[in-house]
């Protein structure tokens, strides 16, 4: 009894709770202001849409039928009456990954082998709503290549030339180790054929090259070789060429890539592995070179060969790389570039910039070609990455994927793979939304191809722009005023020119005054008491931005959220406002809903309410007395306890202390004497105990216990010997102190002595400092002469002569 009030607020504080946390995708569907049930699915994937003929209430417009799902259930709209429709995924051609091994007998066609799955899918989206599926990719053993050799034969490659020559045999046995099935072809370039990329001197256009080297005619591109399994045929070929010139170091190589790239008949490429070899020992020219010749056209991307030689050279201008890329993207070429080590930086760097491409470093002969081509082979074919043509408007697209050893990867990431063995299987999950419907609603597919794979998986969409009740819509419904618009999904949606609930107006006659008038309450100024629009003289009130307030009635003068309040809550949580009015709940009542009627609050431990001190009034304690305080009126602060009270009496009785007339006075209980504080009695739930502690005149600690059972005979226990403090000990006392002050004194006179100390040690330091810096002044004026003379005797020191 006593916590069910918790419990009901703390479950109606929960559920508001939860109606704010959702709040932000109802907001999502009642912003878009939906006039049918086709644009309210759009507006979210959480949207519904509520085709109940009743269920709008008086001034309610039509898009309130577009709310959150589980906000529609919550305002009374059945389940089954719930427009909500979902997306779903269908595979059309699901064919199970190829297992093909090298050397078997029975040999596949190209179009026989699968490495990827499921080849096509059927989508049905809905706006928000994302739908995914997962792709697999396994890599096939023995899957046929062809490649497509294309060399630079300027001048400075005519020692490479000589090695390629006898490329075609070498490369086939080399490559035996890896497919079965191999051909190769080959192709050679020099430049564009105006100034200022060669001379067009009559003499430099039939040989190029300076003294006497024999050189052939400059060219732009050459197919010398389709693609072929004969690879003595190769190098017959490719003995017969000759090396030509030209005057710039930057070669054209970007037309010869484009030109065998869209010539797809021309040079024969199978749909199958494509590999091309790009050799050379320069730079390139992409757009905007060609400017430098007066070539202005941009390339168009076309294949222009007869009798396999490029005849447009002179005409378009190189290709972007950009537009290189389109194209080896678009027809599964995967290019190798075999340059020198001077230019490894450069196309490095374009490597960067063309998918699933390699660049290997060739040595200043090109001896190393063949094993150049397989490890840059081995690299590309050991790399998958999914790409997708261009997305229909509001449509986006997501990978993830799950490579070897447990690498995953996401965003761009996601759509690649790398160290992909021979058998490995890999997988990729793919996720598609769509954000809007497209303008026309009808489907589109997606591809969706693994560069340099020859296969492709085609998506195709379906987008769900209209509810299932859109079939059976009734055109020209007596329900729309008569037949003024098509009755559909529990709502009418208008012909043009009608508008209104029911399309009861025409757009001619929604300013009329007269229809205002019908907007205003007992003929206020106020057009729907300003909480609304007038819409063929009907009010359409307005939408707030928490989609749990409401504006309602004829005339928008209700609403669900000014109520009275209590504890900041609306109706206190125990009620519902409606039109400004709170509506309790059972046991409450008030303006607020915050007077409980039940008693349970206020029922005290003895089983009172408000222990007989007072009364229950929406289920608080008021109590009579001021003095009384606590949730039952249990507590008195200001009240004596038991123990001041009786403590006199206790004292006379079991102590013989005090006058006798309080003795006398004593309320009548038994009293026992125990030894020890243990023999005290404890608080049990059988009778009540109160433990006392007080102070006697002489300072002494006396203890007792009141014991009163259920027939309230009480009977006292008291200890027997008070506690008493016991003296100072004097003598222990004045010797410290006298020990204090004598280590006190010593220990100052030793500080004293330790600063003198150190005293006297820097006066001494800064006598000794001062004297050796001391300078006396030795200088003489030079004109000063001494008064002193000195004069020798020259016979002093002499000895007498002998006398004659």
């Amino acid at each position: 009894m006593m916590g069910s009030g918790f419990l009901l607020r703390l479950c109606i504080c929960a559920f508001c709770l939860c109606q704010s946390l959702a709040q932000p995708d109802g907001n999502e569907c009642l912003a878009a202001s939906a006039k049918s049930c086709g644009e309210c699915i759009q507006a979210g994937p959480n949207c519904g849409w509520c085709t109940d003929a009743s269920f709008l209430q008086e001034g309610m417009p039509t898009s309130a039928r577009c709310d959150d799902i589980s906000a529609l259930k919550e305002k009374g709209c059945p389940a089954n009456k719930i427009e909500n429709p979902r997306g779903s995924r269908t595979i059309l051609l699901n064919k199970e990954i190829t297992n093909r091994s090298k050397g078997t007998a029975d040999k596949l066609k190209t179009d026989e082998i699968t490495q990827i799955q499921p080849q096509k899918l059927e989508l049905y989206l809905r706006s928000g709503e994302p739908q995914s599926f997962e792709l697999k990719f396994k890599r096939a053993e023995d899957y046929p290549i062809d490649l497509y050799y294309l060399m630079d034969l300027s001048f400075s490659m005519k020692d490479d030339l000589e090695n390629v020559k006898n490329l075609g045999t070498a490369l086939m046995d080399a490559m035996k180790q890896i497919t079965s099935d191999f051909r190769i072809g080959f192709g050679s370039f020099v430049e564009k054929t105006v100034m200022p990329y060669i001379s067009t001197t009559p003499a430099k256009l039939l040989n190029p090259c300076t003294g006497e080297q024999n050189c052939t005619s400059p060219f732009s591109y050459k197919n010398v070789l389709n693609l072929t399994a004969d690879g003595h045929l190769f190098n017959d070929l490719v003995s017969m060429q000759q090396i030509s010139g030209n005057l710039d170091s930057p070669e054209g190589g970007f037309d010869a890539i484009m030109q065998v790239a869209v010539c797809g008949e021309q040079i024969g490429w199978r749909n199958v592995t494509r590999l091309l070899v790009f050799s050379t020992d320069a730079g390139f020219h992409f757009a905007g070179d060609g400017k430098l010749g007066g070539i202005v056209l941009p390339n168009d991307g076309k294949c222009h060969l007869e009798n396999g030689m490029y005849t447009m050279s002179h005409y378009y201008d190189y290709p972007s790389i950009a537009h290189l890329v389109q194209k080896l993207s678009e027809n599964n070429i995967q290019t190798i570039f075999a340059v020198t080590e001077e230019f490894q930086p450069v196309y490095k760097e374009l490597q960067n910039l063309i998918p699933k491409s390699a660049v290997g470093t060739l040595s200043s002969n090109s001896s190393n070609v063949i094993q150049l081509i397989i490890d840059a082979y081995n690299s590309l074919s050991s790399e998958i990455i999914f790409e997708n043509k261009k997305l229909p408007e509001g449509v986006t697209i997501s990978f993830k994927s799950y490579c070897k050893n447990g690498v995953n990867g996401t965003g761009e990431n996601g759509r690649k793979c790398s160290n992909i063995s021979i058998g490995d299987e890999v997988k990729f999950d793919i996720s598609i939304t769509a954000n809007k419907c497209p303008k026309k609603g009808q489907s589109e597919t997606v591809t969706i191809k693994a560069l340099g794979v020859n296969e492709e998986v085609d998506v195709v969409l379906h987008f769900i722009c209209e509810c299932e009740c859109h079939k059976d819509g009734i055109p020209n419904s007596p329900e729309c005023n008569s037949g003024n618009g098509t009755f559909e999904c529990g709502a009418c949606r208008c012909n043009e020119g009608r508008i209104g609930r029911l399309c009861e107006c025409s757009t001619d006659e929604v300013n009329s005054e007269d229809m205002d008038a019908s907007c205003r309450r007992d003929n206020s100024s106020e057009i729907c008491s300003n909480n609304g629009d007038c819409s063929c003289g009907e009010c359409v009130c307005k939408k707030r931005e928490n989609p749990n307030e409401i504006y309602s009635g004829k005339y928008c003068e209700c609403d669900n959220f000014n109520c009275d309040r209590s504890n900041g809550l609306i109706c206190g949580g125990n009620g519902i406002c409606k039109c400004r009015v709170c509506e309790c709940f059972a046991n409450f009542t008030g303006s607020a809903c915050d007077c409980s009627e039940n008693n349970a609050t206020c029922m005290a431990e003895n089983g009172q309410l408000c222990n007989g001190r007072g009364e229950c009034i929406c289920g608080r304690c008021k109590c009579n007395d001021p003095k009384f305080q606590g949730p039952t009126c249990e507590s008195c602060p200001t009240c004596p306890t038991v123990c001041t009270e009786h403590k006199d009496c206790i004292q006379c009785k079991a102590f013989q202390k005090g006058e006798k007339s309080i003795c006398n006075a004593c309320k009548d209980f038994k009293l026992i004497l125990v030894d020890d504080r243990e023999s005290l009695p404890k608080l049990n739930e059988h009778r009540t105990v109160m433990p006392c502690k007080e102070k006697d005149a002489d300072d002494c600690w006396f203890y007792f216990t009141f014991v009163s059972n259920s027939t309230n005979d009480v009977t006292v226990y008291v200890l027997n010997k008070p506690e008493c403090p016991s003296g100072p000990e004097i003598i222990p006392i004045v010797a410290g102190v006298v020990a204090g002050i004598v280590l006190i004194g010593l220990a100052l006179l030793l500080i004293w002595k330790l600063l003198m100390i150190i005293h006297d040690r820097r006066e001494f330091a800064k006598f000794e400092k001062e004297k050796m810096n001391a300078k006396w002044d030795a200088q003489e004026n030079p004109i000063y002469k001494s008064p002193i003379n000195n004069f020798k005797n020259p016979n002093y020191g002499r000895k007498a002569p002998a006398p004659l």
